[in-house]
């Protein structure tokens, strides 16, 4: 009998236990993130890997450019906004205009990276002024010769992000000192797909994009080195965590909508996000920051929270 009673209770236990590990996975409700089609991919790898320990969670994550998706947040449609940039002053106002208080975080690094055609043998490196010359309003630069006299007499034909971008934002602001200068007459574009398919069937092709998004596609492209003056830089994950890799390393950033942030569900997956990006961060190819910087990331998490 005792040892009938024993198995009952042990069976006991076993099934309390159970109801408290299922009881952990018994969030619900909906998440709503959109903006940089930089972080898109750090975003969409997190969420992912929160689907699988919390189920019932929905996340949604687009990538309408980190304009686009402030222009959202800024009007409470969205609970996060992903971006590569800093958020602006017409941003900020229409976040106060509605009432939205936001926090800040720094999930990632990045670097800008430049690219080419594979077959391309002659543009293994430019320097800052060089795609000053190029990227500049109204350039002159038609041809590759344009740049160097040395390199072919052929048209140059341009592709990047296009003003949602903040991608686009950040390299006219480090190239050009001023955001948003640049010239018109490229491929502007709100999917980086297309200019690396358009790169890849073209050897007179150049473009821009986040390093992710080469270390996805190195196998079709090739990327320029940039000298700022020190000599020529490859992007990698260890010349932009030295920010070797200048002037064009970034640093990648969510947004939080302080309101959504209550949400248990909004709460336990920021928790998860600062947790995991280290790793899936460098996953995607971008650049994890020290772990004492995520640690102060979700200390100032921590502050916004309305203690329960």
């Amino acid at each position: 009998m005792k040892k009938l009673v024993f198995i009952i209770s042990l069976a006991i236990v076993a099934i309390s236990c159970g109801e408290k590990k299922d009881q952990k996975s018994e969030l619900t409700g909906a998440i709503s993130i959109d903006g940089s089609g930089t972080v898109f991919p750090v975003s969409e790898a997190v969420a992912e890997e929160f689907l699988k320990v919390e189920p019932k969670v929905r996340v949604t994550v687009g990538e309408s450019g980190t304009g686009g998706g402030f222009k959202k947040f800024g009007t409470g449609v969205t609970d996060i906004s992903a971006a590569s940039r800093d958020i602006k002053g017409k941003e900020i106002e229409l976040c106060e205009k509605n009432g939205i208080e936001y926090l800040q975080l720094t999930v990632a690094l990045d670097g800008i990276t430049v690219v080419v055609n594979k077959n391309n043998t002659w543009a293994k490196t430019m320097t800052t002024e060089e795609l000053k010359k190029l990227w500049e309003p109204n350039s002159s630069v038609a041809k590759w010769s344009d740049i160097r006299a040395e390199w072919p007499n052929e048209d140059i034909n341009l592709y990047g992000p296009n003003t949602s971008h903040g991608t686009y934002d950040f390299f006219t602001e480090v190239i050009m000192g001023e955001s948003g200068a640049s010239r018109t007459d490229y491929n502007a574009v709100a999917d980086y797909n297309i200019v690396v398919q358009g790169i890849e069937k073209d050897v007179n092709a150049l473009g821009y994009f986040g390093l992710s998004y080469y270390e996805e596609n190195k196998d079709k492209l090739s990327v320029v080195g940039i000298d700022n003056g020190a000599g020529a830089v490859i992007p990698s994950i260890e010349t932009v965590a030295s920010n070797e890799y200048a002037p064009l390393s970034r640093s990648l950033f969510i947004f939080v909508n302080k309101k959504s942030a209550q949400r248990p569900e909004v709460e336990t997956f920021i928790n998860f996000y600062l947790d995991n990006a280290p790793q899936l961060s460098k996953e995607v190819g971008y650049v994890p920051m020290l772990q004492s910087g995520y640690d102060a990331q979700k200390a100032a998490f921590s502050k916004v929270l309305v203690k329960k």
